[in-house]
């Protein structure tokens, strides 16, 4: 019967949807477990250009005197340590960690590759960052990210990661766009 025809195409093509739906979350997965997270000196074509997709997206994204990403003279500070994720020859992410002194850091530079977006790449090097920060007797690491549609993914993964929002640290100060959040590694974990 037709009924018959049209709900057993129904659920084949629901079937073939469900099939490819897993197939991607799969390789997404396979990704994911294939990065190498490095420390890198800041010196290759593929770091250099996603520092400036980054510098350029913060720009683009944020009040002229709301911006404090590093530039590459910034981070290549001694009290600066960058990783890159790699996935095979590509370079997937970025982010960095800055000592301040006192027992408290500071997340810098986070940027995943637009090709690698929702893959685990940022979440990676979070992590990297992290548990360098823990390593390096850190008790308390912060960063500061803008408002608005071009953060919310960074912001979700930070709460994600148990970062929680409150006021500037160091030298910020409020300016009605800059958002701030701090994670107390010396607390027990969620």
């Amino acid at each position: 019967s037709i009924l018959c025809h049209f709900a057993c195409g129904g659920v084949a093509t629901l079937y073939r949807s469900m099939r490819l739906a897993l197939h991607d979350i799969l390789s997404r997965l396979g990704r994911v477990a294939m990065l190498d997270i490095r420390i890198d000196d800041l010196t290759g074509e593929q770091t250099r250009s996603l520092l400036a997709l980054h510098l350029a997206g913060m720009h683009a994204s944020s009040p002229p005197d709301a911006v404090f990403a590093l530039d590459l003279s910034g981070l290549q500070s001694p009290d600066v340590t960058v990783w890159t994720a790699w996935s095979a020859d590509r370079v997937a992410a970025i982010g960095a960690l800055k000592l301040l002194g006192g027992g408290t850091a500071e997340v810098k530079s986070m940027r995943t590759h637009p090709d690698f977006l929702r893959m685990g790449a940022a979440a990676a090097i979070l992590d990297t960052i992290i548990q360098a920060a823990k390593a390096k007797g850190v008790r308390h690491l912060s960063l500061e990210t803008g408002m608005g549609p071009a953060f919310e993914p960074a912001i979700a993964l930070y709460h994600r990661r148990g970062f929680v929002d409150g006021g500037p640290f160091g030298a910020y100060a409020d300016n009605g766009f800059s958002r701030f959040m701090h994670l107390d590694l010396d607390a027990p974990p969620r």
